[in-house]
């Protein structure tokens, strides 16, 4: 249960906007506001190789941070979101991250993983609480990363939740799968953070299949999957290559269970592999907003007020949300306390979060001066008639893990 001590985001982005302007106290507007305004610096694949769901990501991020300046900000004070397109570059990031904290951002939202774990030692060095789209496993280890944190499963423990699964519902005879994967970082996450060792240890025949880049057909890795007998696939991409290669294997005549972590398992990818789609399964951190609970109320709303669509929109949009609203309620309560609004402070006052409320959109938040793996469970969807249904309940990552 969360206490009034620990009070949840929920209440910053409760259907009744007055609670959050009264927690707030003040409303926002005015040069002296403006002056005040706390800088959140941002970089956005807006045209790179996962703008499919990056552009998504970006307009929850957007989206947030409008929605809080209109409720009054957070304790009277507007977020200045500063950022730019990154274009999914490494350099780039680099770059736009020491622009932006030399404007005077206090918190940073990035996005890969390769940038994200790039950046790591200097957002420590800067002292700059770090959240980014990116789930590797080390970006959660405080002794690897001391001032980032996760606010979804790691790759790796949406992988070994997949494995688990499968494992509980193969039947018999030893199940294969084959790990489709991004050739990134990202890509290679979920296998190089204790993956590859977990599916051996429960029994599984893993095999990894790199997707390169920019390709536009994935027969021939098919083809090689065929041969190996895999029943399973599961992919570490995005929604745009996972989708052509469901098309692919469709095509071929083979009917493996396909599994999506996040990144895939989304509307786009139902959009673009069409009938392709139906069966596929999804490991989805934050529900999609035609789930309805508070947590995806909220932006329905936001969204509505503005005139904008709630069609086309995937859970990318709710992660984003969601994630810079665990960073907005640590900035609260900084400032509440009467401290300074500093990095270290913000990153010790995420350090006290316990079972944090996140309006039903994944499970409670929670992370410790040692541990900044703040969700540890997820729950699988399926595609059914055309949407992504839940499949489970929240299932909680093997421990250890």
């Amino acid at each position: 249960m969360t206490t009034r001590r620990h009070a949840p985001p929920i209440r910053l982005l409760a259907a009744a906007a007055l609670a959050f302007a009264a927690a707030c106290g003040g409303d926002g507007g005015g040069d002296g506001a403006a002056h005040n305004a706390i800088k959140v610096g941002a970089i956005f694949d807006l045209t790179g190789p996962t703008a499919d769901v990056g552009t998504d990501y970006a307009d929850g991020m957007r989206g947030f941070a409008d929605w809080v300046n209109m409720q009054g900000g957070i304790e009277g004070r507007p977020i200045d979101l500063i950022y730019q397109d990154y274009a999914y570059q490494v350099d780039r990031a680099e770059q736009l991250y020491s622009q932006f904290v030399s404007e005077g951002a206090v918190v940073f939202m990035g996005w890969g993983t390769g940038d994200t774990e790039a950046l790591r030692l200097r957002v420590t060095e800067d002292e700059i609480p770090f959240s980014s789209a990116s789930l590797s496993h080390v970006l959660g280890d405080p002794a690897e990363a001391p001032y980032n944190f996760l606010v979804a499963p790691t790759y790796t423990d949406q992988f070994r939740i997949a494995l688990d699964w499968i494992a509980a519902n193969h039947g018999d005879g030893t199940p294969t799968v084959a790990l489709m994967h991004n050739a990134s970082p990202f890509g290679l996450s979920p296998s190089r953070y204790g993956g590859v060792e977990y599916a051996e240890a429960i029994g599984i025949d893993l095999s990894l299949y790199e997707m390169p880049r920019a390709a536009v057909d994935f027969t021939g890795e098919f083809t090689r999957i065929r041969q190996s007998g895999a029943q399973y696939v599961i992919f570490q991409n995005t929604s745009g290559p996972a989708s052509v290669a469901i098309q692919n294997a469709r095509s071929l005549g083979m009917d493996p269970t396909f599994i999506c972590l996040n990144w895939c398992a989304n509307a786009q990818l139902v959009d673009l592999a069409g009938e392709g789609a139906e069966g596929v399964m999804g490991t989805i951190p934050y529900a999609p907003l035609s789930v309805d609970v508070p947590g995806t109320r909220v932006i329905r709303e936001y969204l509505e007020s503005k005139g904008e669509s709630v069609e086309g929109r995937t859970n990318a949009y709710t992660q984003a949300w969601w994630t810079f609203s665990v960073f907005a309620e640590a900035m609260r309560r900084v400032l509440a306390s009467g401290q300074e609004l500093t990095g270290a402070n913000i990153k010790a006052a995420l350090e006290t979060f316990t079972d944090m409320d996140m309006g039903g959109v994944t499970v409670p938040i929670s992370f410790t001066p040692t541990d900044h793996l703040g969700a540890k469970g997820v729950r699988i969807f399926r595609v059914e008639g055309g949407e992504w249904v839940p499949f489970t309940e929240f299932i909680q990552a093997p421990a250890g893990s």
